[in-house]
C-alpha cells in the first residue's frame, strides 16, 4: 500500500538528540576525548573572559563547531552557522539543543579572535597528545619532520612595491585592477603583499609558478604517525631546517632518539645541529659525494626503518589540505593563520586516536 505524502507544518518530539545519533557514530568517541579535553582546560578558558557583563558564546561550543567546520570541510563560518541552524548532529556535538538560537556567523568570528589571545590552539593540541600518550600510542624514540606550502588568502595583484604608493601599472578598478607586470623583477625584499604582509612570493622548485604562501612544519612520532608538534612561518628557502631544529630542541627526554627527513634537509649544519642535540640524523642523501650522512648512520636497519616511516607525514598533510581545507587558508596574518594550522593538526590527531582505539559495536 502506497503511504500518503503529507507534509506537517508543525510537530511535538519527545526524542532527543542524544537518542537520534545512533550509538557507533564516528563522532561519539570524538566528543568524549574533546569534552574531556575542554573540561581540563577550564582555568585556561576563565582567564580569557571578564566575571562582569553579558555572557558570549561558550568558549567549549565555539570550539567544538570549529572542530565540526574542520572535520566536514565546511568553508566559512556563515555555512557553519547555517549547518548548526538545521542540522541535528551539529546541534548535538557542540551541545545546542534544538529549540536555542544559532549565533549569527559575525558574532561567531568575533567570540572566535578573543581565543587567539590565550593560545587556545596550542593548548587544545597538547591536551590531546597528553591523550595520545595516556593510549600508549607515542613512542618518543623515532620521529619525522616535513614541511609544505599553504597558499595565503591573498593574489598576485596585492604584492605591490613596498615604496609605492600607486603604480602606473594599475587602473582605477579597486574591485578587480587589470595589472601588467611583465619584465619587473619582483622580490619579497621590495615588494610586499597589501592583502597579507606576512605572506611570501615562493616556489616550490625551478618551472613552477611563484605564489604567496606560508609554510607549515611538523614534527611526526614513527610509531602510529601521530603529529607532536607544529609551526606555521612565511614560506623561505631555510625556514624548513630552521623549523626542524626548533622542534627537534623541543622534543621530550634525554635519550638518542631519531629524526627522519626528506632531501631538502641534506644539508651539512641541519646534520650538526642535530647531533649536537642527541638527535641521529636519518635524512635522504642527496647524494654520496656531498651528502651530510654517511655509511655510518645509513649501514644501520633503523636508517631504513625510518626512510618507510618517514613517508607517512604526506598523510598528514593530505588530510589537512583535503579534509581540513588548509590547501589554501581563509585568514590573513601569521597568527591567525598559524592557530588554524595548530588546530587543525590537532583535528587530525583527534581523528589517528580514534581510529587506533576505538572500534565500532
Amino acid at each position: 500500500m502506497r503511504g500518503n505524502d503529507e507534509i506537517q507544518g508543525g510537530m511535538w518530539s519527545y526524542i532527543s538528540a542524544e537518542q537520534r545519533v545512533p550509538a557507533d557514530h564516528p563522532l561519539r568517541p570524538i566528543q568524549r576525548m574533546v569534552n574531556g579535553v575542554l573540561h581540563d582546560m577550564s582555568r585556561s578558558f576563565s582567564r580569557l573572559y571578564s566575571d562582569v557583563g553579558r555572557p558570549s558564546i561558550p568558549p567549549e561550543q565555539l570550539l567544538r563547531a570549529l572542530l565540526l567546520q574542520v572535520l566536514y570541510s565546511v568553508r566559512s563560518e556563515r555555512m557553519l552557522m547555517e549547518q548548526l541552524d538545521y542540522n541535528l548532529l551539529f546541534r548535538w556535538f557542540v551541545g545546542l539543543n534544538m529549540d536555542d538560537r544559532v549565533w549569527s556567523a559575525t558574532t561567531f568570528s568575533k567570540n572566535r579572535e578573543r581565543l587567539l589571545a590565550g593560545d587556545i590552539a596550542r593548548k587544545f593540541f597538547d591536551q590531546i597528545l597528553e591523550r595520545a600518550r595516556e593510549n600508549e600510542l607515542l613512542s618518543d624514540e623515532h620521529f619525522t619532520v616535513d614541511g609544505t606550502l599553504i597558499d595565503a588568502w591573498a593574489g598576485q595583484k596585492s604584492f605591490k612595491p613596498k615604496d609605492a604608493k600607486k603604480s602606473d601599472d594599475y587602473d582605477d578598478d579597486s574591485g578587480n585592477p587589470t595589472v601588467n607586470f611583465r619584465g619587473q623583477k619582483r622580490s619579497n625584499k621590495t615588494h610586499a603583499s597589501t592583502t597579507d604582509p606576512d605572506a611570501r612570493l615562493f616556489r616550490k622548485s625551478s618551472g613552477t609558478e611563484s605564489k604567496l604562501r606560508y609554510s607549515g612544519h611538523v614534527l611526526m612520532d614513527n610509531r602510529h604517525g601521530i603529529a607532536v608538534d607544529a609551526r606555521l612561518t612565511p614560506a623561505g628557502t631555510r625556514v624548513e631546517r630552521d623549523a626542524g631544529l626548533e622542534m627537534a630542541r623541543k622534543i621530550p627526554g634525554r635519550k638518542r632518539v631519531t629524526l627522519g627527513a626528506d632531501k631538502g634537509y641534506d644539508v651539512r649544519s641541519f646534520a650538526s645541529g642535530l647531533r649536537s642535540m642527541n638527535v641521529t640524523p636519518h635524512i635522504a642523501g642527496k647524494n654520496v659525494s656531498y651528502s651530510s650522512i654517511d655509511g655510518r648512520t645509513t649501514r644501520h636497519p633503523g636508517y631504513e626503518t625510518s626512510q618507510r616511516k618517514r613517508k607517512r607525514v604526506e598523510e598528514i598533510f593530505g588530510w589537512m589540505k583535503t579534509v581540513g581545507t588548509m590547501q589554501k587558508t581563509r585568514h590573513r596574518g601569521q597568527k591567525k593563520v598559524g592557530w588554524m594550522f595548530t588546530f587543525t593538526l590537532a583535528a587530525y590527531n583527534l581523528v589517528r586516536i580514534r581510529n587506533l582505539t576505538w572500534s565500532p559495536t
